[in-house]
């Protein structure tokens, strides 16, 4: 699979067929949310920070640039996001083609009317109608041209394509809907509004501290090139960064999303990083505006953890992040803000591990016998395990590979085993 080529998106498809067929089910299942689930499948693969760097298993996957695979990201989101708000069920390969086709029926008509920029004829030029996997796989690549950036560092990045969220999220409230031109008026004008929104989440956030660097003020500039925003609002946007914005004039298009309210709340988050410091005032800004959002405490300690950890996971391919934090410092936040969750949650952990004959059996040869490496593995997968049942990491992802067993051990409740592993 090159996405390179012509007929990559049928390639994609074929490839991704046990994980679609997963997403169906889940829907299917109605376990969860749509929203709550779409967050755990976007988060950690880095779209909502304009990122890429998300492991997707797929052939010479590490052999694509950018803009390769933030292409492919932006289709399985897309998807993922029809399958699981799909309303009707998916139990059979026959089902799944048919919601496919209609995804992308949908995904077509979707960008060549709210994206009017890329508008692309249903027709070749001989006057053969496209297929819907056609017409959609030449918008996507279009879409990846016409707006996302992929030269410079993690920042550049960020406020470039952190918008293509976006796209996933109009386009979640779009497939419901029927497209007339009052309909896609509306869209059109949520579209602006949402990305100005989101300039006003960043020139908040950036004024928290009450002052604003050089950096922010070019980052900010930048991002502003990538919103497609009108001239007039994009000098009302400049005017606001440098004058400064009270989080209370900021509108919330869609006042019922969490999705949308935890997007909001991770660029804000994010825009404080740009800096090399977090100040207090800036925390106090957080708290502020989350209550603002509408949103819990505890939504923004669960997305402070879903950032640090997406940080660690990725620490190495998030080069240029490195001079604006401290891996050390990330890594201790990181490790007391999930020690505290599993602290809250010790009882349902110790409940676990009693029901876990493979890590019971381990801890028990560990008290007279070093472990080879191949049962430290086993012990650290099946505590990662454990850590998954706790609700808070049904949504948030963790970071497989920066939780070793030392920092597991770390992170575990200091008492679980003080009268000895349980029989």
């Amino acid at each position: 699979m090159n996405p390179h080529n012509k007929g990559w998106l049928k390639d994609y498809l074929e490839f991704r067929k046990e994980l679609l067929k997963n997403i169906s089910s889940e829907n299917s299942r109605k376990s969860s949310h749509p929203e709550h689930s779409l967050y755990r499948i976007l988060q950690p693969t880095g779209l909502m920070y304009g990122q890429s760097v998300g492991e997707v298993p797929l052939p010479n996957y590490d052999e694509w640039d950018e803009k390769e695979r933030m292409k492919v990201l932006l289709a399985e989101s897309l998807i993922s996001s029809s399958l699981l708000n799909y309303d009707k069920p998916v139990k059979t390969p026959e089902d799944l083609s048919v919601v496919i086709l209609k995804t992308l029926e949908s995904i077509g008509n979707f960008y060549n009317n709210i994206f009017p920029e890329l508008s692309t004829p249903t027709k070749t030029l001989l006057g053969r109608k496209k297929s819907p996997l056609e017409l959609a796989e030449k918008i996507l690549d279009k879409r990846i041209e016409h707006t996302a950036r992929f030269e410079g560092n993690f920042w550049s990045f960020f406020f470039h394509n952190s918008l293509l969220f976006l796209d996933v999220f109009i386009y979640g409230q779009w497939m419901h809907t029927n497209a007339d031109r009052i309909v896609v008026d509306f869209f059109r004008y949520e579209r602006e509004e949402l990305r100005f929104s989101v300039t006003k989440v960043i020139a908040a956030a950036a004024h928290a501290n009450k002052e604003v660097v050089y950096e922010e003020r070019k980052l900010y500039e930048h991002f502003l090139q990538s919103t497609d925003l009108s001239s007039e609002r994009r000098r009302e946007a400049l005017k606001i960064f440098e004058d400064g914005f009270a989080m209370e004039d900021i509108n919330l298009p869609t006042e019922n999303s969490w999705l949308l309210k935890k997007f909001f709340l991770e660029i804000a988050i994010l825009t404080i990083w740009a800096d090399k410091k977090v100040e207090q005032a800036e925390l106090d800004f957080l708290k502020r505006f989350t209550h603002y959002l509408g949103v819990s405490d505890e939504d923004l300690e669960n997305s402070m953890i879903a950032i640090e950890g997406f940080v660690l996971e990725h620490w190495e391919q998030l080069e240029h992040l490195q001079d604006k934090q401290d891996y050390q410092q990330v890594s201790e936040q990181f490790v007391r803000r999930v020690a505290r969750v599993a602290e809250k949650n010790k009882s349902r952990i110790f409940k676990e591990i009693k029901e876990n004959d493979n890590v019971l059996n381990l801890m028990r040869k560990a008290r007279s016998n070093e472990l080879t490496l191949e049962e430290k593995e086993e012990v650290r997968l099946q505590l990662i395990h454990i850590l998954k049942t706790i609700p808070t990491f049904v949504i948030v992802s963790l970071p497989q590979r920066f939780l070793t067993l030392p920092i597991l051990l770390k992170i575990l409740p200091k008492n679980l085993f003080a009268d000895g592993v349980p029989d």
